[in-house]
């Protein structure tokens, strides 16, 4: 499953202040220049020497042993109000899609999941830059990746509109989970990769696999439960820091050119109202946004039984109806079907910054999603904790 190995994150080097670099942008403030740092995510056996040298050295901004990823997988709920025939799907009706002015046109969407079905006519048009960080073939052998990526930027199927940015012309297809899962490392790299390809959104319905951590430390180390869960404690606490200071030096490299928001799936393990737990990682970093899911009801929306809470924004999770393998579509539930609402309606907001002024900046674009959201929808025992800002909204004009 995994080997003793840790994810080094690091930058490249350090700039000292030299004659060459100083300079006087103002009288009496001498201020330095730094080119943006360049980020190096690496893989190793370390023993104990080595984790501390790497600990104590100024380039090194996280250190963090690689968990075993999953996908969170598409979970059953009862659907009060079953998606009708209706020519849009509730859920791209519910972020008011269909009235938005923007479409994704311009913006670069990179999804990190299972893969795609780079055949299925609801990808017609759009250039897929695929690259594969699993062993298995390059395409789709779970559904899961090819579903999120028709509620992101899908063209209609059989006349149903299931896409909320429907003229994005270029995505980013991450193969980063197999039959196997993945693991913390792979997700890292492939962040990186979408960064560097120019993802203006990156959407990942994936999370850290805890239980099947101490399992492995327990059939592998031989421990018992106790120690393993606390091992694995300190790993996922190191874990949510790579993911922390991964999205912070994403949101740096925006500043030297077009910005880049990542967004990811909460988690499907509550089971309300017996008991919530809260977002794992990678949703779980700082400065990545965590999305809840929300189902149609009878008084209006509500939060979906199995979504964890502590997430900054939702989006309709429950019967959620996308393209699927083999040209057709089908019905999934689960955080990681709001998760791609989110990132689609994330492109549009982009799409309006870039219009406006010609370049994306990842913080405001977190801002204007995350101010998007609203709670007229839900009902009134809604809490903040479990839907964060409400149901998230495209821009109307």
């Amino acid at each position: 499953m995994l080997e003793d190995k840790y994810i080094v994150f690091r930058s490249s080097g350090i700039i000292v202040p030299t004659l060459e670099n100083l300079s006087t942008r103002e009288v009496g403030i001498r201020t330095y220049e730094r080119p943006p740092e360049t980020l190096e995510i690496e893989e190793a056996v370390l023993t104990k020497s080595e984790r501390y040298d790497l600990r104590r050295d100024p380039r090194t901004r996280a250190l963090a042993p690689s968990m075993p990823m999953k996908l969170i997988e598409p979970t059953e709920e009862e659907v009060v109000n079953a998606p009708s025939s209706s020519a849009t799907t509730w859920g791209v009706q519910a972020v008011r899609a269909p009235d938005s002015s923007f479409d994704g046109s311009g913006i670069t969407v990179a999804v990190l999941d299972t893969g795609i079905d780079p055949n299925h006519p609801a990808f017609t048009g759009v250039e897929l830059v695929r690259k594969n960080f699993t062993t298995e073939n390059d395409d789709d052998q779970n559904s899961h990746g090819t579903h999120c990526a028709g509620t992101i930027f899908g063209k209609d199927i059989d006349g149903i509109h299931i896409g909320i940015a429907r003229n994005v012309k270029r995505a980013l297809i991450g193969k980063v989970l197999g039959q196997g899962g993945g693991s913390s490392i792979t997700i890292a790299q492939a962040i990186q990769w979408a960064v560097n390809e120019g993802a203006h959104v990156i959407s990942m319905s994936l999370g850290i696999d805890f239980p099947g951590y101490v399992d492995w430390l327990v059939n592998n180390r031989d421990l018992n439960i106790n120690p393993a869960t606390s091992i694995a404690l300190e790993g996922y606490r190191a874990n949510v820091n790579l993911f922390t200071e991964l999205a912070r030096f994403v949101q740096a490299q925006g500043a030297f050119g077009q910005g880049t928001m990542i967004v990811a799936a909460a988690g499907n393990e509550s089971n309300r109202p017996t008991y919530e737990i809260a977002v794992a990682p990678p949703a779980a970093g700082t400065g990545i946004v965590a999305v809840g899911a929300l189902r149609e009801g009878i008084n209006g929306l509500s939060v979906a039984s199995f979504s964890n809470n502590q997430v900054n924004i939702s989006a309709p999770g429950v019967g959620v109806i996308s393209a699927i393998p083999g040209g057709g579509t089908g019905s999934k539930s689960g955080t990681s079907m709001a998760t791609p609402h989110v990132a689609g309606v994330a492109a549009l907001w982009a799409q309006k910054q870039l219009d406006m002024t010609g370049r994306v900046d990842s913080q405001t674009l977190m801002a204007q999603l995350i101010a998007s959201g609203t709670m007229v929808p839900l009902g009134s025992d809604a809490e903040a904790e479990d839907v964060g800002t409400g149901i998230v909204q495209a821009p109307l004009n």
